[in-house]
């Protein structure tokens, strides 16, 4: 439809973003209702994609959006299922510790509107994607760490929570008899989950939410709660997430890297690729760790890669929740 194809080539002007934007309502009014419809029905949203295999997390992100919530709304409930996960060990409770024996965790969500929340070396809390977003929306800042969010989060009324497992502490006291410090590629086949969604209205959000690499050096803080690495939202043009080795995707601020590609035109899928090769050629190294990014831009259109093979996708949409192996650019 032509108004839609103009819509789509302002892309720098607000007003060649929002679907159905207000700009044009009042010459439009009456025929407002039938083309958001019409647009909904042959476009890619609502949907939520995210990082590894975890169709309980995206299912619970798509029940949201079908209620006719928000994409926020949709990412906190959907990064709450694998928090709870206790056998995950990578992602709130049951999290392989620090060196210390201490589960420390991670995590920032970003909304349409570029507002942002994060914790980080957040300690006896399950949710910290929720406490994130309390940052976002109940302070005038956007990070807290430590003991001070650790007491933000129980002064909003979270639970103090142990989060060292049984199975996660024995894994601890078995790495102790060696203390042999070396990430391994996708030893959990799982690690941070990273979400990114698209409401009913075309607006994105996501989350990205991790207990960091197992027996990391205590205070150490990777790129899931930080913004521009793990995570970036640019409701314009689309969305970001990372997992993986951290201290790579901080260097290249990855996540940003591939929305920026996006806005000059690159698919999620050439823009992930990119930024994968933005590693390869600065960390001579890259065989020995993993990165893998995922993407989505304003048409919904989904895009992942990583370094290695054994990262996977899992995207719900258009009713079909599943599983997608990503490619990957060491095939030696």
């Amino acid at each position: 439809m032509k108004r839609r194809k103009f819509i789509q080539n302002a892309s720098l002007s607000t007003l060649g973003i929002a679907v159905g934007s207000s700009v044009f309502a009042s010459k439009i009014k009456n025929s407002n209702s039938v083309e958001n419809e019409i647009e909904s029905k042959n476009s890619g949203y609502p949907m939520v994609i995210a990082t590894w295999n975890v169709k309980e997390s995206t299912a619970e992100a798509w029940r949201v959006l079908q209620e006719g919530k928000s994409a926020l709304d949709a990412i906190e409930k959907g990064c709450m299922v694998e928090e709870a996960n206790a056998e995950g060990q990578s992602v709130g409770i049951g999290g392989l510790p620090d060196r210390d024996g201490n589960v420390t965790l991670d995590a920032c969500i970003m909304d349409s509107k570029g507002n942002y929340g994060a914790v980080v070396y957040l300690q006896n809390i399950m949710h910290p994607i929720s406490v994130a977003r309390k940052v976002m929306e109940d302070t005038p800042h956007v990070i807290l760490a430590g003991k001070g969010a650790e007491q933000f989060a129980y002064s909003e009324g979270f639970e103090k929570t142990n989060l060292l497992t049984e199975a996660s502490k024995k894994a601890w006291e078995e790495w102790k008899k060696t203390s042999k410090y070396k990430p391994i590629i996708n030893i959990e086949n799982h690690d941070t989950i990273g979400m990114l969604a698209i409401d009913k209205n075309g607006d994105i959000s996501g989350g990205c939410t991790t207990s960091g690499l197992a027996y990391k050096m205590a205070g150490r803080v990777g790129d899931s709660p930080i913004i521009g690495s793990g995570l970036f939202i640019d409701n314009e043009v689309g969305g970001a997430t990372a997992t993986g080795l951290g201290e790579e995707v901080l260097k290249t601020v990855g996540s940003f890297l591939i929305v920026e590609l996006m806005r000059q035109g690159k698919t999620p899928q050439q823009a992930c690729e990119e930024a994968i090769g933005r590693i390869i050629k600065k960390s001579p190294n890259y065989k020995d760790f993993q990165v893998g990014y995922i993407a989505v831009n304003k048409k919904g259109e989904t895009g992942y890669y990583a370094i290695h093979d054994g990262f996977w996708a899992t995207k719900y949409q258009n009713d079909k929740n599943e599983n997608f192996p990503s490619d990957y650019y060491n095939k030696v």
